[in-house]
């Protein structure tokens, strides 16, 4: 046996000897002579400190080619993945062994609670398409497109909740109560499906409408925003256009519901760019969704029901109070409790008076 002790694999190696070199910024190294296979996450670049909401892609990475293939990867991807789930959730229900809808209506699938739960579905999928073509494409952060501090602000979420849900109620209780009046019980008429079938049927919508709600938030008011943002200095050209393609898009029923969604759609372009985020929006949106769904489903009318493209002229008179209420009144509320419409570290916002900034968002400046 030798009396030599064995190497001490913790001791400093002796002088002389080579060494990995020390990353200058991050991950992998710069410097040559680095450990082999090394590879890092993609780089992303933010806007320059101070940048509003729609500035949010001026990154210094947004070239046309990249400009052309975030647009085409947001357009394809919202045409086809949705499809994709639509055709998965079709083939389930055949596999299954349950009956589809008759071909010459709007719906797919014969259970009209499954049908709607698939298409709130099929459209939530533009949320992760946003993420993507953001962080591949126009190489900024995916949150960029939340906020401009680069997330969600669940507190402000929640205070914003908080104030949509009771005017969407009260909104919608003065619609029926004005459609009560004028046409009578038959405005209110329908076929209660049961405490069961009641309870079903809001767990199951419930639980996916935040996600197509803010799906659409992301794709409208956000990501459009933000693309004629990045070589556009006003932010209306962005507002006009994404709130006239989310009309579109809910299809052509009434034009009081066309009318309705474009309106509201303008206010919350403008509050989006007031608060520096979607949270407000997504709110307001959920709460309406939420609202109405439940309305239709207590009404047994799931099978009938249309969109807000549908929406009667009653509707759209008091939208037209509704929806500058309820910006206006989110926008006090954000100077209130300090929520940044700015990026971090460019020049400071208005100042407001001491002890009124949210403590969840104390580091933010108030706008």
């Amino acid at each position: 046996m030798s009396d030599t002790p064995p190497p001490n694999v913790w001791a400093a190696p002796p002088a002389g000897a080579p060494q990995w070199p020390a990353p200058a910024r991050g991950w992998p190294p710069t410097a040559p002579g680095g450990p082999p296979f090394a590879a890092g996450p993609p780089r992303t670049e933010t806007a320059p400190a101070g940048s509003a909401y729609h500035e949010q892609a001026r990154n210094g990475r947004q070239k046309v080619p990249q400009r052309i293939g975030e647009f085409l990867l947001v357009l394809v991807g919202n045409l086809a993945v949705p499809l994709v789930v639509i055709a998965f959730g079709a083939l389930a229900w055949y596999v299954l062994g349950q009956d589809f809808a008759p071909e010459n209506g709007d719906r797919i699938l014969g259970d009209p609670l499954a049908d709607e739960a698939l298409g709130l579905l099929s459209i939530a999928t533009g949320i992760p398409v946003v993420l993507l073509a953001v962080r591949w494409c126009g190489s900024r952060p995916g949150g960029t497109a939340a906020s401009v501090v680069g997330r969600l602000r669940w507190g402000w979420l929640a205070r914003c909740a908080a104030v949509a849900f009771p005017l969407i109620v009260l909104q919608m209780g003065g619609l029926a109560l004005w459609g009560y009046l004028s046409e009578g019980e038959e405005s209110l008429a329908g076929d209660f499906p049961g405490w069961s079938g009641l309870l079903l049927g809001l767990v199951v919508l419930w639980a996916l409408i935040p996600f197509q709600a803010a799906a659409e938030e992301f794709v409208f008011r956000g990501w459009l925003a933000q693309f004629f943002g990045g070589f556009l200095t006003s932010p209306w050209p962005g507002i006009v256009i994404a709130s006239a393609l989310f009309a579109v898009a809910h299809g052509f029923g009434e034009w009081s519901g066309f009318a309705l969604l474009f309106y509201s759609a303008l206010w919350w372009g403008w509050l989006t760019i007031r608060t520096g985020g979607l949270e407000a929006v997504i709110a307001v949106h959920v709460a309406n969704n939420m609202t109405a769904y439940g309305i239709t489903v207590a009404l047994g009318q799931l099978a009938e029901s249309g969109n807000a493209a549908d929406a009667p002229w009653q509707a759209l008179v008091l939208e037209l109070v509704a929806a500058p209420a309820y910006c206006l009144l989110i926008a006090k509320l954000a100077t209130a409790r300090g929520v940044r419409r700015l990026s971090p570290g460019g020049p400071a916002e208005p100042a407001e008076p001491a002890g009124r900034v949210e403590p969840a968002e104390g580091a933010e400046r108030a706008v």
